[in-house]
């Protein structure tokens, strides 16, 4: 066995000796147990996780599906985007939430404004579904439909093969599809990109580079 087990461990003894876990000496990806606790993937809201190291291909269709809990008003959801202006991005700003897409023409924004500026940040889960078909862009959130237009029709293909970044990312990877720097806190789940007829699952515990970011579970409630 190789990779870490995604659970809880306590009152650990070698010898009739506990061990101490508060005071290690070294930690590494340890996160603290949860009386109260959820599936899904906890953002500690310091990093990001790193996924499809090998490159992403949004070009002219994708629909991305996700559920997510916070409390905070900011933080990155999702980017995947070229070296030059191609590029896709989720993000919440001031409690709202953003849909860019570059098609290589110009960026258009697709945002869903809740009532009130704390209704999607409470704690509680969203559902959240972004399409992009050619130069189409939507948002659904809850049930709520927001549609934008887009002023460059000719421009149907977001031309990426880059890493999908979830819940921020790095300082020195350039995203022209989010205008938060922002990490996420809070828990993600379920987050699927479907292509056509062809839907891919991410399991979080798969990311080529996981920082702040602990597969598996979520605390019960916001710590």
């Amino acid at each position: 066995v190789t990779h870490s087990i995604p659970a809880c461990i306590g009152s650990m003894m070698i010898n009739s000796k506990h061990l101490d876990n508060e005071s290690p000496v070294s930690v590494f990806a340890v996160n603290k147990c949860y009386v109260k606790v959820q599936d899904g993937t906890f953002f500690d809201g310091s990093g990001f996780a790193a996924l499809v190291r090998e490159g992403y291909k949004v070009r002219s269709d994708v629909n991305i599906t996700l559920e997510f809990r916070t409390t905070a008003v900011h933080g990155v959801l999702l980017g995947v985007s070229s070296a030059k202006v191609d590029a896709i991005g989720l993000e919440i700003v001031n409690g709202k939430v953003l849909f860019h897409v570059n098609n290589g023409a110009g960026r258009i924004t697709a945002t869903y404004e809740p009532r009130g500026t704390n209704s999607l940040c409470d704690g509680k889960w969203h559902k959240l579904q972004a399409n992009k078909s050619k130069h189409r862009i939507s948002l659904i959130i809850d049930g709520n439909l927001v549609q934008t237009d887009n002023p460059y029709i000719q421009s149907t293909s977001a031309d990426t093969n880059n890493p999908i970044y979830v819940g921020g990312y790095p300082v020195d990877v350039k995203q022209n599809c989010l205008t938060s720097k922002s990490s996420f806190h809070g828990c993600l789940r379920n987050l699927v990109l479907t292509k056509g007829q062809q839907a891919e699952t991410f399991d979080f515990s798969r990311a080529f580079d996981l920082r702040g970011v602990f597969p598996h579970s979520c605390p019960g409630a916001e710590h």
